[in-house]
Order: structure tokens, then C-alpha cells, then sequence
């Protein structure tokens, strides 16, 4: 089956990356410090560098295509609901870990995993579908989870909720590449020459220096801590959330037969690095998001296949 070697020659990549982080930490090559420098990096400055670049290079349709929007959505708002509840009333996490939880069950890996294999599957008719998605996929999610985790200790309607809020949306370097890149499509202020250089190689690096810090934290929370939650973190994820959309999309809205199986297969990926990023930056539930990632991307090789099958694109 083509579609399953081209899947693991995907993963095995991603794996690559994350054993070399491992190793270096097994081997004392590089530290906590180093691990916890590199998510920072990753986190403050690569990937606002990447949202921002396809925010503002992006284009937005002239008809929104809501019920593509709705049916993999609806999927996330589902998932995360799920797993927060999990964590607070099966696992005894606090709220923000709980937050965290959702991040890993309902975030996809889109950019390692998901682009080449949806574009293999589905060629140059999936590449509109996915690239919409993709173009607001990360800053949606990103900017959900940082707020979760961040207004998590305060009251409902409370002041200091307010002005918590207030401070993250001023300061949060996720939500002001967010309005930056927005800005940037509207206004036509695409970065070029010198500008885009950088901002290109910033970008560049969001995914391999993540997937390394990853690595380290492997090292250094070890694999199989959480996995009671990691189990049901990656079921949430490879199967319940594009069970959802599956449903959604070919029976409950009038998607178009190749955009509802895009996002299908968005939706079946298996867990994205920036949940770990998001653990690193927080401190919280780092074992639970970095195992969860390993784990889904391994069992991902029989889940994805599987999902091609019931797709009818394998």
C-alpha cells in the first residue's frame, strides 16, 4: 500500500529528530537548561515568526466555506471538552493541566505529518482545503490555549481575571503575531527582501527544534509516567476527533466529498509538538504532552491507515 510507506517515510523523520534530542540528553551533551532554552526560543520567537508568515503571505476565500469550518471545529471543541473533563475527574489534574490535556487531544501536527501526506493523497485538489485550514489552524488553537492557562486560577468575572486577560492579549507573543500576520493580509504588509529572509528562517526552525526539545524532555520526564492519560489522549485524538468530523463533514453538512476528507485526515494526525511547547513554556503537564506526542505519532501508522481506508483513499 503506497499511501502506508509514504506515511512512515513521513513519521520517521519526526522520530528522528525527537531521538537525537533524547540522545543528547541521555549522552549529556546538552542539559535541562538547554531543553528548556530551546522550547523558549521555539516558543517566543520561531513559531510567532511562522504564524505570522502565513498569516499575512495567506488568502482568504471569497465565499467562507462554513460548513468545512464547522465540521472540523466542531471536532475540536468536542475533543478538548472530552479531555479536559477527563483530566479533572478520571486523572485529579488542576485546570491548567487539564488545559493542556485538551491542547494535545484536539491539536493536529499538521506541518510534519499532515501537508505531505493530504497533499500525497489528494494532490493539487486538496491543497486549497488543507492551506485554508492550515493558515488558521495554529493561531486558533495556540491562542485558545494560552488563554485556558492563562486565566485558569481566576474566578469567573472576576477583576483580576479581567485584567490577567487583558495582560495576555497585550503581551502574548502567539496572539501578537496572530494580529500582526491578520493585519499583514488585510493591509498587504507581507514581509520582503531582508525582512522576509528572516522571518523565513525563523520559521524554518519552529518544527525541528521543537521535535529536538522534545527529545529532551523525553530524557527527562521519561515516556510511560502519564500513561493512563497518554492512552486516552492519543484515542481522543486519532480516533474520536475525525470520528467527529467524519460525521460531521459526510453526513450532517454539505462539505464537498474532497475537502471533507482533508479534514478528516487534519483531523486524524496525531498530536501536534506545539502541546509541548505550550507544557514547556507553562510548566505544566510537560510528561503528559511530550509522551502524548511520541505515542500518537507511533500508533498514528495504523490509525492513519485506517482512516484512508474508511476514506476510500488508500
Amino acid at each position: 500500500m503506497s499511501a502506508l510507506s509514504d506515511l512512515i517515510a513521513i513519521v520517521l523523520p519526526t522520530f528522528g529528530l525527537i531521538g537525537l534530542g533524547y540522545l543528547a540528553g541521555r549522552l549529556r551533551l546538552l542539559g535541562e537548561r538547554a531543553g528548556d532554552g530551546l522550547s523558549d526560543y521555539v516558543f517566543l520567537i520561531a513559531v510567532p515568526s511562522l504564524i505570522f508568515r502565513t498569516l499575512s503571505e495567506g488568502s482568504v476565500p471569497a465565499a467562507n466555506p462554513w460548513g468545512y469550518w464547522i465540521a472540523y471545529f466542531g471536532g475540536v471543541v468536542v475533543v478538548w471538552s472530552i479531555a479536559m473533563a477527563l483530566a479533572t475527574r478520571a486523572f485529579g489534574r488542576d485546570r491548567r493541566e487539564a488545559a493542556v490535556h485538551g491542547f494535545s487531544a484536539a491539536q493536529s501536527n499538521t506541518v510534519l505529518v499532515g501537508v505531505p501526506l493530504i497533499l500525497n493523497v489528494y494532490g493539487d485538489a486538496g491543497a486549497t482545503p488543507l492551506f485554508l485550514l492550515l493558515a488558521i489552524h495554529l493561531p486558533i488553537m495556540m491562542t485558545i490555549a494560552a488563554l485556558l492557562i492563562e486565566t485558569a486560577g481566576s474566578e469567573p468575572a472576576s477583576f483580576a481575571l479581567v485584567g490577567r486577560l487583558a495582560k495576555t492579549i497585550a503581551t502574548h507573543p502567539i496572539i501578537l503575531a496572530l494580529v500582526a500576520g491578520l493585519l499583514g493580509q488585510r493591509l498587504g504588509w507581507a514581509a520582503t527582501g531582508a525582512v522576509k529572509s528572516v522571518v523565513d528562517q525563523l520559521a524554518e526552525t519552529a518544527s525541528p527544534c521543537a521535535l529536538v526539545a522534545m527529545g529532551l524532555a523525553l530524557k527527562r520526564f521519561g515516556f510511560f509516567s502519564d500513561l493512563r492519560a497518554v492512552l486516552a489522549i492519543s484515542a481522543l485524538k486519532l480516533v474520536i476527533h475525525p470520528l467527529i468530523v467524519w460525521a460531521l463533514a459526510f453526513h450532517v453538512l454539505d462539505v464537498p466529498p474532497v475537502w471533507a476528507g482533508v479534514a478528516v485526515l487534519f483531523a486524524a494526525m496525531p498530536s501536534g509538538i506545539n502541546a509541548y511547547l505550550v507544557a514547556a513554556r507553562y510548566k505544566v503537564a510537560e510528561t503528559t504532552a511530550s509522551a502524548a506526542v511520541a505515542v500518537s505519532t507511533a500508533l498514528s501508522v495504523v490509525s492513519v491507515s485506517g482512516w484512508l481506508l474508511v476514506l476510500g483513499a488508500a
